[in-house]
């Protein structure tokens, strides 16, 4: 037996949706939409492409799967290497199982990897992941065997416990470059390398602003603004397929959510688009938009006519 309520009656319901708004979204639903990643859409859902040209996109799209994850820890990969090396080399060299000529070569090795330029050096091109990881292994291994009070006080779970390995161990398993900089990066390696965060808004014509300094905000702003450069959800172009009428002209339509105002480059974004569209082979679209979906630039691209069969 239903119950009834006339109360439901009177419940605002909003304005009704037009007929091709609810054809729309029942579409969108049945493709899945929005769906942000392109080449498993291309793969399952591109109109003319033969099964050898999706098994193509099926295993580009498996690799790139692969290899997804090590792009998030690539200062921890290269730091640990470098660390676990040079811990090796220098107890066999402690031990005097290598020779004096041995270990001199291996430091000439390993000093030259994890160099890091200064800022005004030609070679400068941003940190170099071997440096900066291997400098923070090391300095995990200085505050937990030999702590100051500012280590005590900004690592209180690790500072002085004594089990490096344990702390390391726990730190490889568990973290990733942007959660690794930012929980484990010490004022003492900000003083080291010199950091700090120039802010830059071209908007207010006030030239280049030095928003953060060597004090206790400082150190915090440094380091969750260099920990944010290594985060993929704010370095890495969030673009979704948002739209496609496969009954109507089958216009691809994508959508680029802009973060703090970085638009994509006008070249890239159109080479990358014409590859999308020869794919599809229909026209494709992308909408660049912000926080509020207020559109700030459009791009349209046709596919390239392709020979015709003999």
């Amino acid at each position: 037996m239903a119950s009834f309520n006339d109360l439901w009656r009177t419940v605002p319901t909003g304005p009704a949706k037009s007929n091709a708004v609810l054809n729309a979204e029942r579409r969108r639903k049945l493709l899945g939409l929005p769906q942000e990643n392109l080449l498993y859409f291309l793969e399952k859902s591109a109109p003319r492409l033969a099964p050898w040209q999706r098994e193509l996109l099926r295993i580009v799209r498996h690799i790139a799967q692969y290899f997804y994850p090590q792009g998030q820890t690539k200062v921890m990969n290269e730091g640990t290497a470098t660390y676990v090396h040079y811990r090796i080399m220098s107890r066999l060299y402690e031990q005097q199982r290598v020779s004096d000529g041995n270990y001199l070569e291996f430091l000439q090795s390993h000093t030259n990897v994890v160099f890091q330029p200064d800022f005004d050096d030609p070679r400068f091109s941003g940190f170099n992941p071997y440096a900066l990881g291997f400098a923070m292994m090391q300095d995990i291994e200085r505050i937990v065997t030999e702590p100051e009070d500012e280590d005590r006080e900004w690592f209180p779970d690790i500072a002085g416990t004594g089990d490096v390995m344990g702390v390391l161990r726990d730190v490889w398993a568990n973290y990733r470059d942007e959660s690794f900089i930012g929980q484990f990066l010490s004022p003492r390696l900000i003083r080291h390398f010199r950091l700090f965060h120039l802010h830059d808004v071209p908007e207010e014509r006030a030239g280049i602003k030095v928003s953060a300094i060597h004090n206790e905000r400082g150190y915090r702003r440094v380091r969750r603004e260099l920990a944010r450069q290594y985060d993929i959800g704010f370095t890495d172009a969030n673009i979704e397929v948002v739209d496609v009428d496969l009954a109507g002209d089958r216009r691809l339509m994508l959508r680029h959510h802009v973060v703090s105002g970085q638009q994509l480059n006008e070249a890239d974004a159109k080479r990358v688009l014409q590859h999308l569209a020869d794919l599809w082979s229909y026209d494709v679209a992308l909408a660049e938009v912000d926080a509020n979906d207020k559109v700030l630039n459009e791009y349209m691209i046709n596919p390239r006519l392709q020979p015709s069969a003999a």
